[in-house]
């Protein structure tokens, strides 16, 4: 699927959504996982990602940098965010890296895969990505009573 079907099936959605009385966020039908596992995989995303939990192969990109997907965040990356960073990569580069290990020019590093990657492709490699967040509650910090003079 080219681009421009890819932009056009989003620009859809993003006005059916605006047509509904109460806006609940971006959705794609439903996913199937162990696809998404295998897309993963056949687009080599492990070369520059790990899944927390998941066992992937072996990088075969030298000194490139790892950057790890899911695990325990104090925010969880939604449905939404997560078709964002595949479909757009530059448009919030990963944090806590060196610029240069995750960017080239100020652009994302990521290769875009909007011309080889199918819809259904999409829908599957994020509904496997989504399953493999965990949200860490914060813990209470511990302050001092005062109970004052």
């Amino acid at each position: 699927m080219n681009t421009t079907r890819l932009l056009l099936l989003m620009g859809l959605g993003a006005f059916l959504v605006g047509c509904s009385s109460k806006y609940e966020g971006f959705t794609l039908p439903p996913g199937d996982a162990e696809r998404g596992k295998a897309d993963f995989i056949a687009f080599r995303c492990y070369d520059c990602h790990r899944v927390s939990g998941v066992d992937l192969p072996a990088s075969e990109e030298p000194n490139q940098a790892i950057v790890t997907l899911g695990g325990k965040v104090a925010r969880v990356r939604d449905y939404d965010d997560l078709v964002t960073a595949i479909i757009n990569p530059s448009h919030r580069l990963a944090q806590g890296y060196t610029p240069s290990l995750v960017a080239q020019d100020g652009k994302s590093r990521m290769t875009v895969y909007n011309d080889v990657m199918t819809v259904s492709q999409l829908i599957d490699l994020v509904t496997f990505l989504q399953g493999h967040y965990e949200l860490q509650t914060p813990q209470a910090t511990p302050y001092p009573v005062y109970y004052g003079p």
